[in-house]
């Protein structure tokens, strides 16, 4: 099949007729009225008629011929002034005869004299994908691709640069107009003695056309080779300044370095990026579990603001030149620490920065991020929030605990361990087939354990006052694991019980962050093997990748983070808060 001729239409005042009352019908009546022409659907009173169609016709929006199609349709419903003949016909239905009138038949590319492209319109921008009848859904997904490349409203940069476009060639005509007529005036009064001094100033007709031949040629260069945001930051005010350039020298610069109609770098200034915030989840602590978008986040950035448990391998695909500031959070001072980043956030965003508030796993997950989405988007910025694999899922998976498993585990908890302001949470009430993750847990393990393990009780009167202090009701004996810096070479598990989890931590020691695993599931894969606890030293997870796919195309499809790595320890620029 030959490649299809593409063009652009004046379809206002057309009759287009639409046989069929489906969604589709539905659709070509949409497209029409939004160009400018009639439609007018023809379908039996009997139809199923699509709901938005129906509507269109009780609006009066299209109009209802309640009947079949008729072959004398195409040469009686047209416009007078073109004898009544139909400017195009859309057949939903089946394929009807052709009498040299365009006609788009419903999955039959070889019945049809013409298609619709998939369109993207932006005032005077119309941008036309066709795949020649090979696959309108794939048309469509590339002119939404296509779309998202172009800045915003660039459709209103197409006015203004046409604006000037038609400005200068009036300016052209009206100079040229204005000098006909003086010299005009001047011949016809050859013996005046007051004569001006211009008068026997000799300007050629190539002079003329040269400075017409400049005008135009500056903004076909702008229009070809600045970058597209850059034409975007065109303003009304510019259209003036850049005529005004043009009347102001009757021989404008073709340099535009030297006497440029606009100031490139104000257009470069307007053009860049607005303020903005980032929430983004970093994951459990490898590098190699961050998301595309989040890695994109930490090398765009100006200003990141990072949670103290993100690891040094994520720090370090910082850019050396990105100010860096870390929460100094320590018992007691954690609420200080999170309005000193919320303050510094503010700060940088008022001066035009695009901030990234870094966190560790998914930032809405125990991450404090919906507060901090709605500090910034009561003073005026609305964060972008990117999500990250929270360690309450992947840690586990990582040392060998399968959250669910059939016929042991049909439900997982996530639970934190320190509840407002060092408060502890509510135990969750024991449950056989579940399995719970307890997040920011281990420094307080010993309480944690301990309530979990009483027993689940009732109110009782004391002093006079109703006091209940309720259990979680488990048995000593359930298999639990604690999994710490998960992901990372440093990754440890300690697998346990209830009875003796807490002894195992008191005598290997913390290795933050970690987090506690609790229930069955603990050791379907792995267990105790009888001892009161195994630890396990050291993370597998990723062995093998790099023989497999390479150490450089590795590092390439991650985005080149040991580059960047490398480049980080050789020095940082910004501040590091203790």
């Amino acid at each position: 099949m030959p490649a299809l001729l593409l063009t652009a239409h004046d379809c206002a005042g057309h009759i287009h007729l639409i046989i069929g009352s489906n969604s589709i019908a539905n659709a070509r009546c949409a497209k029409s009225i939004e160009v400018g022409a009639k439609s007018i659907v023809i379908a039996p009173p009997e139809a199923d008629m699509h709901y938005s169609l129906r509507h269109r016709v009780e609006s009066g929006q299209v109009e209802w011929l309640k009947r079949d199609f008729r072959e004398e349709d195409l040469m009686t419903l047209g416009r007078e002034e073109i004898e009544n003949v139909v400017d195009a016909v859309f057949v939903t239905l089946g394929g009807k005869e052709r009498k040299r009138i365009p006609v788009n038949v419903l999955d039959s590319p070889n019945l049809c004299t013409f298609s619709l492209p998939a369109t993207h319109s932006d005032g005077p921008l119309q941008i036309g994908i066709t795949t020649s009848g090979k696959g309108c859904k794939l048309a469509t997904r590339i002119r939404r691709e296509v779309a998202a490349l172009l800045p915003p409203n660039f459709g209103s940069a197409i006015e203004r640069l046409g604006t000037i476009r038609r400005r200068i060639w009036e300016e052209d005509h009206r100079s040229q107009a204005i000098e006909d007529l003086t010299n005009l005036a001047e011949n016809e009064d050859d013996d005046i003695p007051n004569q001006r001094p211009t008068f026997n100033r000799l300007i050629s007709e190539d002079d003329r056309e040269a400075a017409k031949t400049r005008r135009i040629r500056w903004l076909s260069q702008i229009c070809e080779y600045w970058p597209l945001r850059r034409l975007a930051s065109i303003t009304d005010d510019d259209i003036d300044s850049i005529l005004q350039s043009y009347t102001t020298s009757s021989q404008p610069s073709t340099n535009t370095s030297s006497n440029p109609p606009l100031d490139i770098s104000t257009l470069d200034l307007r053009a860049r990026p607005q303020p903005r915030i980032i929430l983004a989840g970093s994951g459990p602590g490898s590098p190699s579990l961050l998301t595309l978008a989040t890695h994109r986040a930490i090398q765009t950035a100006t200003v990141i603001l990072a949670d103290k448990l993100v690891p040094s391998p994520i720090l370090d695909l910082i850019p050396r030149r990105t100010p860096l500031h870390i929460a100094r959070k320590f018992p007691g001072n954690a609420e200080a620490a999170q309005n000193e980043l919320l303050v510094l956030g503010l700060e940088a965003l008022q001066k035009g920065e695009t901030v990234l508030r870094l966190k560790q796993g998914d930032p809405y997950i125990y991450g404090r991020g919906s507060e901090e989405y709605a500090w910034f988007e009561e003073r005026g910025f609305r964060p972008q929030v990117l999500p990250g694999i929270t360690s309450a899922l992947s840690a586990p998976l990582f040392a060998g605990v399968p959250c669910t498993s059939r016929g042991v585990s049909d439900q997982v908890l996530i639970c934190t361990g320190t509840g407002r302001k060092g408060m502890a949470p509510k135990p969750p009430l024991y449950g056989e087939s579940q399995t719970v993750v307890f997040l920011m847990a281990l420094h307080r393990i010993t309480e944690l354990v301990e309530s979990l393990v009483a027993p689940i009780s009732v109110g009782k009167e004391v002093d006079g006052e109703n006091e209940a202090k309720e259990g979680g009701g488990w048995p000593k004996n359930t298999p639990c694991a604690v999994v710490e810096r998960a992901s990372c070479s440093d990754q440890r598990v300690i697998r346990s019980t209830l009875e003796f989890v807490v002894q195992a931590v008191e005598c290997e020691g913390s290795r933050p962050p970690g987090l506690l695993v609790l229930g069955r599931a603990s050791e379907v894969l792995k267990g105790t093997g009888g001892s009161r606890w195994v630890v396990e030293e050291g993370f597998e997870g990723f062995e093998g990748l790099d023989d497999t796919f390479g150490a450089a195309e590795q590092a390439e499809e991650i985005g080149g983070f040991r580059e960047l790595a490398a480049e980080r320890a050789a020095g940082r620029i910004g501040a590091m808060a203790p």
